[in-house]
């Protein structure tokens, strides 16, 4: 039977299992739209060009399988670069759909005309033009590279003259997506690492996003139990251990406080530890560095003495059994430093503070409860006070570390867990910025709860302005009723200013499920010192 170029295409995501296209169409996109419906896709319409990418790629996170977003030539591809970025530093399987004029229209027209492919190359790890005689390898091909290590985003530009004319044949075509096998490591490949550990009386594990893909943090965590060794994860891994587990130290954030904590380790264990979640300063540690990773750094940034290149899960079960039961020592030190890091951020407040209604929310939210987080002065309050319990439950922009993360990424979650409760943390900037896809959230019948931190500014940088000695300038938002803008795109909303508001609210929200906006006035003035007591700006 003959298909088309757009049915290979909806054919194909469908059986890598996104059963969905989001984004903004353009002209020469509606056919493949019209493909995807007739092989019972759905095609959500996103406000923004950018969101649209966002939700994709944190669907391409949390199930493994890439997103599908698209856009309009010119100004609809130029928009939804910033959602790109976002999987590309935040490693993230996507891929990227963007409009094109065919090939006479493209040679001699000016007008919307972009060189797409350049403005994209940057940030992809794959572009091309759709070519129907070769489609069906273009597709596997790209699926292959938005999924290898380390994941992230391909770009697709489809040019009018190709939608639908016959897909070529290509016979004996490996399947769409790898299969992965993953032997048992030789037990002699890890001696050094064995003997490593084995010297070592106070081990510390920092794990990054490697753990998650390879699907390794049950396998982790046996290790980490099996040492004694406290884990301090990225902030893209909260819930890779348990946060109410008692070796659960925190997130790493790039600040002087966790260095005390990692300074008393005799050897660091990095557990798919990628560069790109750290701060971008110099490795600050002298002290003996185990590198455990699913593929080779590149980057140089990451100091190892030792490095062990495999499938993080086979080698954490493999490296468990091979050396003896640890002292100890993390237990209590995890405690510790879990003590300093809620010290430092339990500053004084009138009216409600940020960390104490993070603190609130997850006392009344139940425990499956998803949560995403926007960029900004909060982010760092949520981080460290909302907890998590399981991989994936906790996400945020942070490679890219980009506002008008958290409503995208919150529908995104809804997609992937229809029947769990999703929160999304937002200031009132990131809010704005993402502002329009509360219909989205209506529209297509996918509740969550939107909780806005109103302190009327852009408080990261207020900060930041406060730290250096300058004045407040340039940085007030202010004075918006957020029930009133929820009602106008057909969702529940409510202003609070107090703690019995706030647990209402919340109470309401859950019964309701209905997408609701909770903007909650909150006291600010406690981020510098919290600022300076983590993190060095």
């Amino acid at each position: 039977m003959t298909t088309t170029t757009v049915e290979e295409m909806a054919a194909a995501f469908k059986e890598m299992g996104t059963p969905f296209i989001v984004g903004h169409p353009g002209g020469e996109s509606v056919e493949l739209m019209d493909a995807a419906k007739a092989n019972g896709m759905r095609f959500i319409l996103m406000k923004q060009e950018v969101a649209g990418a966002m939700l994709a790629a944190t669907w391409g996170e949390i199930t493994g399988s890439p997103g599908v977003c698209l856009s309009t030539r010119g100004p609809g591809a130029t928009n939804m670069v910033n959602g790109i970025a976002h999987a590309f530093l935040d490693r993230a399987p996507l891929i990227a759909i963007t409009d094109r004029y065919s090939a006479p229209e493209q040679a001699i027209g000016i007008r919307q005309r972009l060189d797409h492919q350049a403005v994209l190359q940057p940030i992809v790890k794959w572009s091309t033009a759709i070519d129907a005689s070769v489609i069906k390898q273009q597709l596997r091909r790209a699926i292959r590279i938005a999924t290898g290590y380390a994941p992230g985003p391909v770009h697709f530009d489809l040019p009018q003259s190709e939608t639908k004319k016959a897909a070529g044949t290509a016979p004996n075509l490996p399947d769409l997506m790898p299969n992965y096998y993953h032997p048992k490591p030789d037990p002699r490949g890890l001696d050094d690492a064995v003997a490593m550990i084995k010297a070592a009386d106070r081990p510390v594990l920092l794990v990054g996003l490697g753990a998650l893909w390879d699907r390794a943090c049950p396998a982790m965590v046996a290790l980490a139990e099996h040492l004694g060794a406290p884990v301090l994860t990225t902030s893209k891994c909260k819930g890779a251990i348990p946060e109410d587990h008692p070796l659960r130290a925190g997130c790493i954030i790039g600040g002087l406080i966790e260095r005390d904590l990692v300074s008393k380790a005799d050897l660091i264990i990095t557990i798919g530890l990628d560069a790109v979640e750290l701060q971008p300063k110099g490795w600050p540690y002298a002290t003996k560095v185990l590198s455990f990773a699913n593929h080779p750094s590149l980057d140089g940034l990451v100091a190892c003495n030792e490095e062990v290149i495999g499938n993080l899960d086979a080698l954490m079960t493999e490296v468990r059994t091979a050396v003896p039961q640890g002292s100890g020592w993390g237990f209590e030190a995890a405690k510790e430093f879990r003590d300093r890091v809620h010290k430092a951020l339990d500053t004084p407040a009138t009216g409600l503070s940020p960390q104490w209604v993070v603190e609130r929310v997850r006392e009344i939210m139940p425990r499956d409860t998803i949560a995403t987080c926007d960029a900004g002065a909060s982010r760092l309050l949520v981080v460290q006070k909302w907890q998590s319990y399981g991989a994936r439950e906790f996400l945020t922009s942070n490679g890219l570390g980009s506002m008008g993360f958290a409503i995208p990424g919150a529908l995104a979650a809804r997609l992937a867990h229809p029947d769990r409760p999703v929160v999304a943390f937002t200031g009132d900037g990131g809010m704005l910025m993402a502002v329009a896809d509360i219909q989205t959230s209506v529209r297509e019948k996918m509740p969550i709860i939107i909780l806005v931190f109103d302190d009327g500014e852009v408080g990261l940088i207020r900060t930041k302005q406060s730290i250096k000695g300058i004045d407040p300038y340039g940085v007030h938002i202010g004075g918006i009723d957020w029930e009133h803008l929820a009602r106008g795109f057909g969702a529940n909303g409510t202003n609070v200013d107090t703690e019995d508001g706030l647990v209402k609210a919340i109470d309401h929200a859950l019964k309701s499920n209905e997408t609701t906006v909770i903007g909650v006035k909150i006291d600010a003035s406690g981020y510098v010192d919290q600022f300076n007591a983590l993190r060095e700006l």
